[in-house]
């Protein structure tokens, strides 16, 4: 009788384990990174040429911006609602590499988190790497890492956004193409600033 027991007990742990056959993580992509090599970010948008990969290769990208002076606050240092804007201009930058700009309007954010670690300073090149951690059924996961000019991290974080048209009550699938782009397209090219001068602190 307890035999029977402890079996139905694994039947019953098999049964509330997701299997997530529909999602496709930054750990399973990490296990097709060592085949990657440099060509794959080279000439722009890597979304047509991904038919080749053997695993999943989610996509990221890394754009920089200067902080503007509308940027920072009585500080003098940049405000913390920056780096929600920088982000979503790396989303749509690479969004645009991927060739999914008609996503934009159909893609509400239902989560954003930071954590902020360190001062950006008027007139200082940032840089935003943005990286697809996780393709839902109907949601897309985000993580960002916001770098000053010396390369120190001074924001990171996650943002969720879900795949719902402009007057819809709810989300809808991603549809099978703009899936596969999104779990194979791999790492696009970069968008940088030239003629860094650096930030200064304001007296």
């Amino acid at each position: 009788m307890r035999r029977r027991a402890r079996a139905e007990a694994r039947a019953e742990d098999t049964r509330t384990v997701p299997a997530g056959p529909d999602d496709t993580t930054l750990t399973e992509a990490a296990e097709a990174h060592a085949s990657r090599t440099t060509a794959d970010v080279d000439g722009g948008s890597c979304a047509a040429g991904a038919a080749g990969s053997l695993g999943p290769r989610l996509p990221s990208v890394t754009v920089e911006r200067r902080v503007e002076w509308p940027d920072t606050d009585a500080a003098g240092h940049y405000h913390h609602s920056t780096v929600v804007r920088w982000v979503e201009a790396a989303e749509a930058v690479l969004l645009r590499r991927l060739g999914l700009s008609h996503l934009f309007g159909s893609t509400p954010r239902v989560h954003f988190e930071a954590d902020y670690r360190a001062r950006l300073w008027f007139g200082e090149a940032v840089r935003t790497e943005l990286r697809v951690t996780k393709v839902g059924t109907s949601s897309l996961h985000y993580a960002f890492t916001v770098l000053g000019e010396e390369g120190a991290e001074a924001a990171t974080g996650r943002m969720v956004i879900a795949h719902s048209a402009a007057r819809a009550t709810g989300t809808t699938p991603w549809p099978a193409e703009v899936r596969e782009v999104l779990t194979m397209a791999g790492p696009q090219a970069p968008e940088l600033i030239t003629g860094t001068t650096g930030g200064t602190p304001c007296a």
